[in-house]
Formats: C-alpha cells, structure tokens, sequence
C-alpha cells in the first residue's frame, strides 16, 4: 500500500530531521524553504547525514538509497498539493508561520491536515489565519527528530477530530509514541521541564554550587544534571524558553527567572557553544553529601508541576511520564518519582520551601491538590 505523502517546509536540522524520519518509514516526501541557500544544500546535508550513519554501521547502505529516493527538494510550494500532511518547520516567527498556513491552504486539498512543529508558540494563533481551523494541528517532533520517540500532538480548540485521528495514525506509523495534549503554553515537556532548571537555578542561587547540583542528580540516575543541560541547549535559549512560559503564564512564581540564568547570559556564559557555562568545560564531581536534599527538592516541584498540568489539562499521569522520559531521557517520570519517594514526603518538602521562601515566592512552592492527594 503506498503511504500518504508528507511534505516538510523548512529544511533546518529539524525540518531536514523529519523528512529523514518520515522517508526512513517509507513515505514519499516533499520538501522545501524559502531561503535559496538551504534549500540548495538540503539534499547534500541529508545525504552527509545519512553516511555518517553508514559509516557507523547504524544503517545500511539500501537504507540510505531508499531514504534518499524518497526525498524529493522542491523549489516551491507548488509540490505540495498531493500531501496528506503538511508539517511547517520554520523560525519561530507567528507572523511569518500564518502567513506560511494562510499561502498552504490554497494550495492543498480540502483534507490536507496542517501542522506547526512550533515549541513556544500558540498554534491556535499560528491557524488563526486559517479558512477551515479544523485541519490546523501541532506536531512537536524533539531533536534530534530521526531518533527521538516523542511527538507533542498538540490539540487548538476547534480542531476536528478526524484531523487529529489520522495525524495520530500517520505519526505513529513511523515509530514515534503520540501523546496528546491541549495548546497550551509549553505543551508537555517544556512546560513540566521548567522546575528542573528552576529549581536548580534556586539552589545556585542559596550558595550550592553547580558541581554538587548537577552531581546529584547524576547519582540519582539522570544523564544530565540540570545545569550540564542548560550548558549543552545554551543559557540564551533556557532563558528565552523561561521568560516566554513566565509571560505566557501570567508571570506566575513557579516559572519565575533567576538571577544566576539572567547573570551566565549578560556575561557571556551561555555553555558549550560560547566554551564556557555554569560547568562547562568541567564536569561534576562527586555526589555531595546533601545529594538526596537536593535530588527529593527537584523532584518535589518536577511533581507539582506535573500535577498542575495533569489536572488543569486532562493529561493522565502516565502520558506524562512517559513524555518526560522521551523528551528528556529522564529516568523516570514526576508521577513515578512521588510515587517512588511517597507522595507524602514530597508534600513536606513543599511545605518547607513555601516556609522559607521570601514573599514573592511562597506560591512558587503551593502545593497542588492533585499531589497531595495522590496515592
């Protein structure tokens, strides 16, 4: 049977990404992006791409042709009108990403669903242009999008369900784990992500140092510490992803921008790419002796996140699990670590960070009533 044709606008390492994860699967892609020079080295950066796989003995060299052969660069949209699903992977422009739907929706067939693999942005905003909104979706692939599993489908009020079915059904088809969620700010991960950096920024902030932070976390199983992390995204985009969750949620203290994130930006240290962060180019040392403090504090507000989102947007616990361990190789999820370390402890864990905090920040710790009644 042949599979539904894709097309990708936007041909950047993600856009690139998804057409590679989607022609890997075999469906006949079309790609394209309005910038002259990334659309005339797309082909040769997938094909670099794909033998450096080869080379790594991670594919076969009929699997790279195969991959290739399916891909198709087109000049302009005028490809696209065979397309069953159109995923836009554009900057993070609203203006210029409902222009995009706007131009896409005259082109395609009435069926054609219409997808934003935006991060931050509302996607109801991004359809808003839209004749038919009922076919505008978001499609949240991480990166490196061949290889991690997650897909945020990310549901705008108004979206038909047919839409979201078959955009379910495609996604799927090609190896990704589907997890659905309302349009709101941060979807799932980045939105649940927050305390994780947060909180460890907040112990920096008291006087633990990074080393000690990031140690604890590490022998508690994670692959990063929470500093390494910001070091390896870069200190720039956390803190633009931190003060673009703050806005969007009403400047709320649980999402509030420390200092020390603030402080690393203005003076430069935005992490691997700048040569120097919060740790790197040094590594953690060893687990201090707070390390289980330090590990039960993060994890209490990892939790109480998670509740907030759970309940506020209908997602059930183990979606949200299953999210973070995908999208952020956690070694577990919020919900499995109050579960692991009793739902009870992390309660009073809240209730004395509440206690300590200074004003501006007690309802950052406010304990949410889904996890004090979890069980």
């Amino acid at each position: 049977m042949t599979k539904p044709v894709i097309g990708i606008v936007g041909l950047g390492a993600m856009g690139l990404g998804i057409a590679e994860a989607f022609a890997q699967a075999g469906h006949p892609v079309i790609a394209t992006d309005s910038f002259p020079t990334a659309l005339e080295t797309a082909r040769d950066r997938l094909t670099d791409a794909l033998a450096l796989k080869v080379a790594n003995g991670r594919m076969s060299v009929d699997e790279r042709d195969a991959i290739l052969a399916h891909v198709t660069v087109s000049p302009s949209l005028d490809a696209f009108p065979s397309a069953a699903l159109v995923i836009e992977a554009i900057a993070e422009q609203l203006d210029a990403k409902r222009a995009l739907f706007e131009t896409l929706e005259a082109i395609v067939s009435p069926e054609t669903i219409l997808a934003t693999n935006t991060s931050s942005l509302s996607v109801a905003a991004i359809m808003q242009g839209l004749r038919h909104k009922g076919r505008g979706l978001g499609l949240h692939f991480f990166n490196p999008a061949p290889v991690m599993k997650l897909v945020e489908l990310v549901l705008p009020d108004g979206v038909a369900e047919e839409a979201v079915q078959n955009a379910r059904t495609i996604v799927s088809g090609i190896g990704k784990t589907v997890i659905a969620c309302r349009d709101t700010p941060g979807f799932i991960v980045n939105r649940c992500a927050r305390p994780f950096y947060g909180e460890a920024l907040a112990l920096l902030e008291e006087g633990h140092s990074a080393s000690d932070i990031d140690a604890a976390l590490l022998a508690a199983g994670y692959r990063l510490g929470p500093l390494s992390l910001i070091d390896l995204v870069g200190a720039d985009i956390n803190l633009a992803a931190t003060e673009s969750l703050f806005a969007a949620m009403d400047a709320h203290p649980r999402y509030h921008v420390f200092a020390p994130l603030r402080r690393a930006v203005s003076e430069g240290r935005l992490g691997r790419k700048a040569g120097r962060g919060f740790l790197f180019p040094e590594k953690p040392g060893t687990a201090p002796q707070d390390a289980e403090d330090i590990v039960l504090r993060i994890e209490a507000m990892l939790a109480n996140e998670a509740a907030s989102l759970s309940s506020e947007c209908h997602i059930a616990p183990d979606d949200i699990d299953t999210a973070m361990k995908l999208g952020l190789n956690f070694p577990r999820g919020p919900f499995e670590s109050a579960r692991q370390k009793g739902p009870a402890r992390l309660v009073q864990t809240l209730h004395a960070l509440e206690a300590a905090a200074p004003a501006s920040l007690k309802k950052r710790y406010q304990v949410q009533p889904m996890l004090a009644a979890l069980r």
